[in-house]
């Protein structure tokens, strides 16, 4: 949408007053007291070109006016250009509608100053203005117009019409910009109908249309289009890249990567990314390796990227090492490095230094707020994470409902019911937050560990969306905790239709029946696993580093290369389990 302008932003600033107002105040308030310095020593057009303050522009129009080259049109090409720097377009519009004759140059730089500040429709007015002046466009003019297009409905098409009438329909980097904007749109087979009627294409159409495949993921229309290339450049190669890791087609995107002949930082940082985004994290931090092998820095987000990555495996030796590493490289500690370090260390059980870096960051946006609440929550340090969220509400940090999860999950290690309530109707009643799955099951886990059992029930009941698996099995956590074997039963039922396959719901309920020594309830219980082949198992996984690799191993996983070796050495552990001392513990087992 377009911005909507401040109050009198544009009003009355074609009028002589204006400008007089203008040339009055510059001259008397900038340049009494060095008029000599700046008007005749130094020329105008580099006065402006050295405006290095929104003030200074109306100095620069005010010596403009004062030496008579306000008709000047590369003059004001200059000037206006400088005014979309500091968004003063209310000054370049005001001294532009006084020319007498602007040519094709001045309504461009006006034109790409309206969408460069995001005002898209007022760069359109001025275009018909300047077709109603007489003055001809350029190839230059629809470069911007077409970028504007995208937030004026049904413009586009008109705006192809304008470009076939004024003979640019053969322009490639004007075609090439009309696929970006039908991509934008999503209309794929405009874009594509552009590019196959262009007599000529260059690297960058092939790669907008390309990318235009790329955008809906039709990967096949992607690859099969670069392979038409005369030669795959490095962007195409990596929209292909982004493409099929965005599909999940992790072996085609390595594949692709590497083929490449030549790599460069967005290669590099595309897997990094893609990995990251599959949840292969151990790949995405070796990526990272080769790439600093390579000797190649990538950028901030990336780094927060590989950070991250750590923090979801654990590995904290390989974080430490990757925040040395923005140290050595002078990265900024911004919000992404800095919220990215805060959850890493926190994850990997370094609340200390998650303190540490949180309270040095130089700024904190809402992501490093709630990563410091999660860790103290997750640490649970209740009442700490409590009064962080107080401290960042009296910075003036609106929360989000990410921020209400983990303080009610810190209110739920705590058992603070009532604080839970209060916090819960706030996100209503303050903040207009809509409650999500996520919430319900926090409140429910908070009730049902504090033994209100019957509450959770209701709460559950007065759900508007259906319940998920995970708030029914807080809340026959909870009826294992309190020993409620009724509605443990109905969570139990519940979770048989929504994930019948879970061993765990299985074994916590045959645990509870133990426990009231009901065998016949085990016996069935058990029967039922075998008839439905449902066994024990252990879909978690560990993780070491060796040599800045990180293995992962589950249960019974044989994958490993050297999983020969591993077992080996678990056999030479039982054995010495086996000998006098050792007393192995069978409480809950059954």
């Amino acid at each position: 949408m377009d911005k909507v302008a401040p109050s009198a932003y544009f009003q009355n600033i074609s009028s002589p007053c204006f400008l007089q107002s203008i040339l009055s105040m510059s001259l008397s308030h900038h340049l009494r007291g060095c008029s000599t310095l700046m008007i005749q020593n130094l020329p105008v057009l580099q006065l402006i070109q050295q405006c290095s303050t929104p003030k200074l522009l109306e100095s620069a129009l005010a010596a403009m006016i004062k030496m008579s080259q306000c008709q000047d049109c590369y003059f004001m090409n200059q000037f206006i250009t400088a005014c979309t720097s500091f968004n003063r377009l209310d000054l370049a519009v005001s001294s532009m509608t006084q020319m007498h004759q602007p040519n094709v140059f001045v309504y461009n730089a006006l034109i790409k100053g309206f969408v460069t500040c995001s005002y898209p429709i007022r760069s359109l007015e001025f275009y018909v203005r300047m077709l109603r002046d007489s003055v001809s466009p350029s190839s230059y003019t629809y470069s911007s117009l077409v970028k504007a297009s995208l937030s004026a409905s049904g413009f586009g098409e008109s705006l192809q019409a304008h470009i076939c009438k004024f003979g640019f329909g053969f322009h490639v980097q004007i075609q090439t910009t009309l696929i970006g904007f039908y991509s934008a749109s999503g209309r794929i087979k405009e874009a594509r109908k552009v590019f196959d009627e262009m007599p000529q294409r260059d690297d960058v159409t092939w790669t907008t249309m390309v990318s235009a495949y790329r955008q809906v993921l039709d990967m096949n229309s992607a690859t099969s289009l670069a392979n038409q290339m005369p030669e795959r450049n490095v962007a195409t190669w990596n929209c292909l890249i982004d493409g099929y890791m965005r599909l999940g087609n992790l072996e085609e995107a390595e594949s692709l990567f590497n083929q490449m002949p030549v790599k460069d930082i967005i290669s590099w940082t595309t897997m990094v990314n893609g990995y990251s985004h599959n949840k292969r994290y151990g790949e995405a931090i070796s990526v990272f390796y080769k790439m600093t092998e390579q000797r190649i820095i990538p950028d901030e987000i990336t780094m927060s990227t590989v950070i991250s990555a750590c923090a979801h495996l654990g590995v904290l030796e390989i974080g430490k090492e990757v925040h040395m590493y923005t140290v050595q490289n002078g990265f900024v500690l911004d919000v992404y490095i800095g919220s990215a370090l805060v959850d890493m260390y926190s994850k990997c059980g370094k609340l200390e230094r998650a303190l540490l870096v949180f309270f040095n960051l130089p700024k904190r946006n809402l992501f490093c707020w709630n990563a410091i609440i999660e860790g103290l929550a997750a640490h649970g340090y209740a009442l700490e994470a409590l009064k962080m969220f107080a401290k960042m509400e009296r910075e003036l940090v609106k929360p989000n409902a990410v921020t209400f999860v983990s303080v009610l999950t810190a209110c739920t290690h705590a058992g603070l019911v009532e604080e839970g309530r209060r916090i819960y109707r706030r996100m209503i009643d303050d903040f207009s937050i809509v409650y999500n799955v996520e919430h319900y099951g926090c409140m429910v886990a908070l009730f049902s560990k504090a033994g209100l059992i019957h509450e959770a029930l209701e709460l559950i009941g007065s759900m508007e969306f259906e319940p998920n698996a995970v708030i029914w099995g807080a809340l026959l956590d909870g009826c294992r905790i309190h020993k409620n074997l009724e509605i443990a039963e109905i969570a139990f039922n519940k979770l048989m239709v929504l994930e019948p396959r879970n061993s765990g719901y299985y074994f916590l309920l045959i645990s509870m029946y133990a426990e009231e020594k009901r065998w016949g309830d085990v016996a069935e219980v058990r029967g039922r696993m075998r008839e439905l082949g449902i066994e024990k198992i252990c879909p978690g996984t560990s993780s070491i580093e060796i040599e800045k690799q990180v293995h992962l191993f589950a249960a019974a996983d044989k994958s490993h290369s050297a999983s020969d070796e591993v077992y080996l050495l678990i056999d030479e552990i039982y054995e010495q389990m086996g000998l006098p001392g050792y007393v192995q513990e069978t409480e809950n087992v059954y």
